[in-house]
């Protein structure tokens, strides 16, 4: 009885250490599969990345180039896209900030005696206090009118600019931080005016076709200046064919 159990005790003990060699070429057969594998995924993720790039889509571009990166970061396909990734993600955040401030404009056109008004509106970046009252967003606003023609002018929510400013008067404006530029203004002769024309509507438009940021400072009614920020720089020129 002896013998059989200790035979079957090496048996067992063989089976267990069984062959060093085969091991370490399973081993290494099981790592080449998953090195291939990973491969094979990153080489998928590299194919989406190179679609958006050559679509321009800089933003989607953006999302394949970062999975790659993350988790493939030894992969072919990353080491591939790695020179030229920091300008993917710059051209990815900048078409992300034109999208949103595309969005913060608001086009109309409505039927008039005539043909089509059309007007192209955007509000400040930050709410105004003009009068001590709660803040408000001030409205810049280009209108195209068939009969009134064009004009471009600042429209108060509450209280009212200046009343010296019904004939002429003044308001500065500057461009992406720049120095600040006088322009001439005036509101309409009515105690119910809460708008101030830009003489020059045609300058102002030129102006915010070509910046990012407008900053207006205007007199107002209660005493001194104030100043509304307008980020314009998603104005679509498209929506108002007269102006450009």
């Amino acid at each position: 009885m002896k013998p059989l159990i200790l035979g079957a005790l090496c048996v067992v003990a063989l089976a267990a250490c069984g062959n060093p060699e085969a091991e370490r070429q399973q081993q290494e057969a099981a790592a080449a599969q998953e090195r291939a594998k990973r491969e094979a995924d990153a080489d998928g993720i590299g194919k989406l990345y190179d679609a958006a790039m050559n679509g321009a889509d800089w933003e989607k571009a953006k999302i394949h180039g970062a999975a790659l990166m993350d988790q493939y970061p030894d992969s072919e396909a990353a080491k591939r896209i790695e020179p030229g990734f920091a300008e993917v993600r710059e051209k990815a955040d900048a078409a992300r900030e034109l999208r949103r401030m595309q969005a913060l404009w608001n086009y109309n056109q409505v039927p008039v005696k005539g043909g089509t008004q059309r007007s192209a509106a955007i509000y400040s970046k930050d709410r105004v206090d003009v009068d001590g009252s709660p803040a408000k967003q001030v409205n810049l606003v280009f209108r195209d009118h068939p009969e009134w023609k064009r004009h471009a002018y600042l429209v108060l929510q509450s209280s009212d600019f200046a009343k010296d400013c019904y004939r002429s008067c003044q308001v500065k404006v500057s461009l992406d931080g720049g120095a600040a530029r006088p322009m001439a203004a005036n509101r309409p002769d009515t105690d119910e005016a809460i708008a101030m024309f830009i003489v020059d509507n045609r300058g102002l438009w030129r102006q915010a076709r070509r910046a990012k940021v407008i900053e207006i400072e205007f007199p107002v009614k209660a005493g001194g200046t104030r100043k509304a920020v307008f980020e314009v720089g998603g104005l679509d020129g498209s929506q108002m064919p007269n102006w450009d």
